[in-house]
């Protein structure tokens, strides 16, 4: 048998000490970064779809969102596994009353804490809880504030994400829901006539009060956005009830933080019709798209979904033919898609590039932190 020698370690040296001692001080950099909470920014007025979007995210990541436990069963805050998202209402400084005094709307600057948000957050960012207030939504009163502790990924979701710059710098991503105003009537005469019992006129008067203030606060938010969901009337067919949806996922080029997904062929401009025989639609059928554009004068990749299809198990069929979708496994866009079909938009591009973008947070996350993370 034969036997190695091996040679004695050499005596470390004041220099081997000095570089060991750097190498351990990267490793604890490495770690700290992977332990970060990510943060991301969801922007969108009231009714766009941000609770159904929050909850196919966080899905992805596991656990069923919940508020915080034992605490105001009002609560705005919803935490999951590695999520919590938090409402951007809780930063109101003015109640509804104050806000009717003042003659202001809930989307008005002057009625938001910007000084308390940037502070919370970035306290959150570095790993600190707070001590958040909360909006309720029932009363219209501010209430007593609830304990947050840091997690893995933030979510803050609202008005105003990204309208303060002091915010917005601390965002790792940011996401916009931008509802066409045709769909937004359409949506809001549906749910506030058959299910709140309100009248048109009532409705539009609504609708008209708060548009100035949109428009000059919440939409111009969407140019800072990395994605956008877009949602159009359908071009498939004449539909002044927002039956069916014409929708674009615009995604800005360049990113270090995620891969824009594509259509066939990166780059390329193409219309594709894929129903027949691997894809169940009845009319009006399914119209994709995928090209190049600008966006407020940035360069974006544009994907696009017009009409609805059938069955969702089906839709592995089109998920095949996208590409950077950032999914683990082959039909896993599908399957979450399956795992939240009570949701609305499951048969149309709202519930499919929600999902994608869901998928997408996951990527920057592993980005940021250098840390896969397992499907659930």
């Amino acid at each position: 048998m034969a036997f190695t020698m091996r040679a004695p370690a050499p005596r470390a040296t004041a220099q081997s000490r000095v570089t060991a001692n750097r190498a351990s001080r990267r490793a604890l950099v490495v770690k700290a970064q992977k332990d970060k909470t990510v943060v991301i920014g969801l922007a969108a007025d009231s009714g766009c779809g941000k609770s159904t979007f929050m909850r196919r995210m966080t899905s992805i990541f596991g656990g069923v969102p919940k508020p915080p436990a034992g605490g105001n069963p009002d609560s705005n805050t919803l935490i999951s596994d590695m999520t919590t998202v938090i409402c951007l209402d809780d930063y109101h400084c003015l109640d509804r009353n104050g806000r009717k005094v003042k003659g202001v709307t809930a989307l008005a600057p002057e009625a938001q804490n910007f000084d308390l948000m940037y502070n919370q957050v970035k306290a959150l960012k570095e790993g600190k809880p707070v001590d958040k207030p909360i909006y309720n939504h029932v009363t219209g009163l501010i209430d007593a504030p609830e304990t947050i502790d840091a997690p893995n990924i933030l979510v803050i979701e609202g008005l105003h994400p990204f309208y303060d710059q002091r915010v917005a710098s601390l965002l790792d991503f940011k996401i916009y829901l931008d509802i066409s105003d045709d769909i937004k009537f359409a949506w809001k005469i549906q749910r506030d006539m058959a299910e709140r019992g309100h009248s048109l006129e009532s409705i539009k008067a609504s609708i008209a009060a708060r548009k100035p203030d949109f428009d000059a606060y919440i939409d111009p938010q969407k140019q800072a956005a990395d994605m956008v969901i877009q949602v159009l009337p359908t071009q498939l067919v004449p539909d002044d009830k927002g039956e069916y949806l014409r929708v674009r996922l615009i995604q800005k080029e360049g990113s270090k933080m995620f891969d824009p997904v594509y259509l066939f062929d990166e780059g390329s401009t193409i219309s594709w019709i894929p129903c027949g025989r691997k894809l169940t639609c009845s009319f009006p059928g399914i119209k994709m798209y995928y090209g190049p554009d600008t966006w407020y004068g940035q360069e974006v990749s544009v994907l696009e979904m017009d009409g609805q299809f059938d069955k969702l198990e089906e839709l592995i069929y089109v998920e095949s033919h996208l590409s950077n979708t950032s999914a683990k496994f082959y039909g896993e866009i599908t399957q979450q898609m399956l795992k939240n079909s009570g949701f609305p938009g499951s048969n149309n591009g709202t519930g499919l590039f929600q999902t994608i973008v869901g998928l997408k947070v996951r990527e920057v996350y592993e980005r940021i932190v250098k840390k896969d993370i397992v499907p659930v």
